[in-house]
C-alpha cells in the first residue's frame, strides 16, 4: 500500500540514487540565502578546523599511527551523513536543522529530543573552549588576576570572563555572509599555528623524529573521541545549507572542506 503524502511530500521519496541520476526534489532552490560558495566554505572550515586540529597529535601519541584511519572513516561518515541531512531538506522545505528532522521522523517528542541533546552539546562545547583560551593564556600571562570584595578572581577566571564579553557580539550577527570573514580569520589563525609548529620543530632544534607506536588499543578509545571532536561543530551544517544562495553546490563545499 502506498503512503499518503504528507504536506505536499511523499515520505517514500528515496533519499539517495545508486545509478547516480539526478533526483527531482521537491524543495526550493531560490529559498532565503545569500552566501556565496566561497563564504560557505570558510563557514565549514572553520567549523571543522582549530581546536580539533591541535587536538590530533595527542590522539595519534595515545591510539599509534594507525589510529590516523579512524580520521579518514569519521570524515566519510560525516560526508555521507551531510548529504542526507541535504537530502532531507530538499524533499521538505519547512526543515531547516535536525529537530524539524527528527520530528518529521518520530514526531514532536523526538523534536524535544534531538533539541536538548543538540544544545547540550553545543553548550558544552563552547564551555570547554572557555576553559581552553583561560588556561592558555593563563600560560602566556601568569599571576594575572584581580580581588573584588575580598573575593580573589584568578587569571583563568578572568580569562574566560573576558573571552565571553570579546565572543558574545558575534552570536548576535545571524547573517552568514557577514560571518564568513570571521570564518576566514579563523582559518587563518589556524594555518599560522600550523606553520609555527612546523618552523619550530625545523629550525629550532626539536626536529621530526620517527617515534610513536604503531597501534595502541588502550588508547583507542581517547583517539576516537578527539578524532570525534574535530567534528563537534557539525550541528551547523543545516545552517550553512538553508543560507547558502545557490543550495546545488552544498554538496561541493561539503567535499572540499572534508578533502581540507
Amino acid at each position: 500500500m502506498e503512503a499518503e503524502p504528507r504536506d505536499g511530500h511523499c515520505i517514500t521519496i528515496p533519499l539517495l540514487h545508486d545509478n547516480g541520476e539526478q533526483q527531482q526534489v521537491l524543495g526550493d532552490d531560490n529559498a532565503e540565502g545569500n552566501t556565496s560558495f566561497f563564504k560557505t566554505w570558510f563557514n565549514g572550515l572553520k567549523a571543522l578546523s582549530g581546536v580539533g586540529i591541535l587536538s590530533v597529535p595527542y590522539a595519534v601519541s595515545s591510539g599509534g599511527w594507525l589510529s590516523l584511519t579512524l580520521v579518514f572513516a569519521i570524515a566519510a561518515l560525516t560526508f555521507y551523513t551531510g548529504l542526507l541531512i541535504k537530502k532531507c531538506m530538499d524533499v521538505d522545505p519547512h526543515i531547516t536543522s535536525y529537530p524539524n528532522i527528527g520530528e518529521r521522523v518520530f514526531g514532536n517528542t523526538e523534536r524535544m529530543v534531538v533539541s536538548v541533546f543538540m544544545n547540550m552539546e553545543l553548550y558544552l562545547v563552547s564551555t570547554g573552549f572557555l576553559i581552553l583560551e583561560g588556561d592558555n593564556l593563563q600560560d602566556l600571562l601568569p599571576n594575572m588576576g584581580f580581588e573584588v570584595s575580598g573575593l580573589r578572581i584568578g587569571g583563568k577566571e578572568m580569562f574566560a570572563v573576558i573571552i565571553s564579553l570579546v565572543v558574545l557580539p558575534t552570536v548576535w550577527l545571524n547573517n552568514l555572509s557577514v560571518l564568513s570573514y570571521i570564518s576566514a580569520s579563523g582559518v587563518l589563525a589556524s594555518v599560522v599555528i600550523l606553520g609555527s609548529v612546523f618552523l619550530a620543530g625545523k629550525y629550532e632544534g626539536i626536529g621530526f623524529q620517527q617515534k610513536g607506536t604503531l597501534l595502541n588499543w588502550d588508547g583507542i578509545p581517547t583517539a576516537v573521541i578527539l578524532y570525534a571532536f574535530c567534528y563537534c561543530a557539525y550541528p551547523v551544517f543545516p545552517t550553512l545549507y538553508t543560507s547558502m544562495e545557490n543550495k546545488r553546490q552544498f554538496s561541493k563545499v561539503k567535499q572540499s572542506v572534508r578533502i581540507t
